[in-house]
């Protein structure tokens, strides 16, 4: 049925549209909004919150909006390397949080994002990055056989520690996901499988499900989408 017909049918009376009418509307408005977010003129939402900043532009008061972003951080990677947000400057890049002894959902985590990674393996443009939120443990030789037992090389995927509390309130207050100690967890931590998807202006257009094959096909047609908005 055309949307015209839909719309005409639910607001014919007496009829078994009408008596239907708030389940359809709600099925017709999950059906456009589909339809809106799989079209390929559509660009990704900016998520987090936004703040209005009123700015003078040729003597004329100028109200835009400024989206939350990923503040600059200072990790090390798996490697020794200093990782900080400048290293994924140019890049779109997904985040995580896991730890290496994580009993419960961390392995089907690594298992999607390796898929991710075998996708985009050689895109200048991409990145992954995950963080341990155990860093008493996780140290860099730790993510270092860690990353070579998953088969990653190079630097395009980076497993970075450092300070706990400074995982813990990037993961919650910039990634918007959870991340903290928890002794009643099993492995004494608690954190969201989601993986994070996050711009070149360091904004997050999606949070996806990790633990799933689904959430992440999704994850992986959105960075292609987010990718095109790049091309000229």
């Amino acid at each position: 049925m055309s949307r015209k017909k839909l719309i005409r049918a639910l607001n014919k009376p007496n009829s078994i549209w009408a008596k239907t009418k708030g389940w359809l509307l709600l099925s017709g408005l999950v059906v456009l909004s589909w339809e809106c977010s799989n079209s390929s003129s559509d660009k990704l939402p900016i998520l987090g919150q936004r703040e209005a900043v009123t700015k003078v532009v040729n003597g004329k008061a100028v109200t835009d909006s400024v989206y939350q972003s990923i503040p600059d951080f200072k990790f090390v990677s798996q490697y020794g390397d200093t990782v900080t947000a400048h290293t994924l400057d140019n890049k779109i890049y997904v985040a995580d949080f896991f730890f290496t002894s994580c009993p419960t959902i961390c392995p089907k985590m690594k298992v999607q994002l390796k898929r991710v990674y075998e996708k985009f393996k050689g895109n200048p443009e991409v990145m992954l990055l995950s963080h341990t939120i155990d860093p008493d443990h996780d140290s860099v030789a730790v993510l270092n056989e860690f990353a070579k037992n998953l088969g990653v090389t190079g630097k395009q995927w980076l497993f970075v520690t450092g300070d706990r509390d400074k995982i813990y309130d990037l993961g919650q207050t910039s990634y918007m996901v959870t991340a903290q100690a928890d002794s009643t967890a099993p492995g004494g931590v608690v954190h969201s499988g989601a993986f994070i998807l996050v711009d070149k202006a360091k904004h997050i257009r999606g949070i996806y499900d990790g633990t799933t094959e689904a959430g992440v096909d999704k994850l992986m047609a959105d960075m292609n989408r987010l990718l095109a908005e790049y091309k000229p």
